[in-house]
């Protein structure tokens, strides 16, 4: 595959953007109509990876996962490979960990055509810090389980995993009504896991947790109410979790990522959008796809009462800092804007608009790394100092 033959956009060299020196950006290549939901790792050798999901449209079952690589020192990311394989699930979320003994994990979620209830975790490892590929196998093989976020790792050696569970009502089409979140634990490499449920977590998904550094954790959350982001708290290395409470951080039912920085800042990458600056309203997350799952209703259920608003925009795409962990988020700025549209998952004909999903991580250098969806068209790539929101 040469880089004439790649799909949108064909420069993937990071370059300094026009105007702002303390940014550079790169759109990542790709042979697929759609690219969604970056997870970024850095590697001890200053090597980045991305990850994400690629094909026709998420929930089609051709969506599988691919990996490129920014090798240290070059401003050129690699051609992707991909990294997933079933002809009949829709193959998405993808995470990169790097284990204590530097064994990489991949891990992924395989669901049947729209219906996340059906979702499987799997999984592959690498010794070479992702040159090579083992063999797929299956994590967590309970229906409707979904995963995001990142792995942490305790200072007693725990892996902790944020979870969410995709459930329904007997008869329902999953909409993300009835979701909650958990954390997977494991004291033995992956080999088993405890289940540690978020009390009163239901509409709270994307767990996403960070170690602060006087030793608790925080997770923050997307909202199926598309209205804040939420946060719990842990102050016994995640074995209980207090119940989420809203910040001050509007959410448009879409996902999020925090990191905790070197100097022991936060950083959060988010869309500054709520449903309160929606104009429309989707019926679900896969409207636009055929379902071929018979025993299933063919349109979702919506409840008398609370139900997850999808349709709000996913734009701007915004940075923000916080040196009291997480308490609040006084440095903000935009690193792209736009209107956000996505009242359809539509690439192929390009009418998604909108800048979803990121990722971030710091590299060694201190230097901060973002990716995130560009119109569903893209995986667009940033790297700025943290100086470049607070200053």
């Amino acid at each position: 595959m040469t880089q004439a033959t790649l799909n949108l956009p064909t420069e993937s060299i990071t370059e300094i953007v026009d105007g702002d020196p303390e940014r550079m950006t790169a759109m990542l290549p790709s042979p697929c109509p759609q690219n969604h939901a970056a997870n970024l790792l850095p590697l001890p050798n200053g090597d980045l990876l991305c990850v994400w999901f690629g094909g026709t449209q998420e929930g089609i079952a051709d969506i599988s996962i691919y990996c490129s690589r920014l090798d240290h020192g070059s401003r050129q990311w690699s051609t992707p490979q991909r990294l997933s394989e079933d002809a009949s699930r829709s193959e998405q979320n993808p995470v990169l960990f790097l284990a204590p003994d530097k064994v990489l994990w991949l891990l992924w979620t395989a669901q049947k055509s729209g219906n996340q209830d059906t979702a499987i975790v799997r999984y592959r490892q690498s010794h070479d810090m992702g040159n090579s590929w083992g063999e797929i196998n299956t994590l967590l093989d309970k229906p409707g389980t979904f995963i995001r976020q990142p792995m942490v790792v305790m200072p007693n050696g725990d892996w902790l995993l944020p979870v969410f569970y995709c459930q329904t009502e007997p008869g329902e089409k999953w909409v993300g009504n009835n979701d909650i979140s958990a954390v997977k634990i494991s004291r033995d490499n992956g080999q088993s896991w405890q289940d540690v449920p978020v009390p009163d977590s239901t509409g709270c998904v994307h767990m996403n947790i960070t170690l602060l550094k006087d030793g608790s954790l925080l997770a923050l959350f997307r909202s199926r109410w598309a209205d804040f982001i939420w946060q719990s708290r842990s102050y016994d290395g995640g074995q209980s979790w207090s119940a989420p409470q809203p910040t001050e951080l509007p959410n448009n039912n879409s996902s999020i990522q925090v990191t905790t920085l070197a100097n022991g800042d936060l950083a959060l990458v988010f869309n500054k959008m709520s449903a309160a600056g929606a104009s429309e309203r989707r019926a679900s997350l896969y409207d636009e796809i055929e379902d071929d799952e018979d025993d299933i209703a063919a349109q979702p259920i919506m409840p008398a009462g609370r139900s997850a608003f999808w349709g709000a925009p996913r734009a701007p795409m915004t940075l923000a800092i916080s040196k009291d962990g997480g308490r609040s988020w006084p440095w903000q700025r935009n690193l792209e804007e736009g209107d956000g549209y996505c009242m359809t998952n539509n690439s192929q004909q390009k009418l998604n608009r909108e800048l979803s999903y990121p990722s971030i991580k710091q590299g060694p250098d201190g230097l901060l790394h973002i990716a995130y969806t560009w119109h569903r068209q893209a995986i667009k790539y940033v790297c700025v100092n943290e100086s470049w929101v607070t200053s």
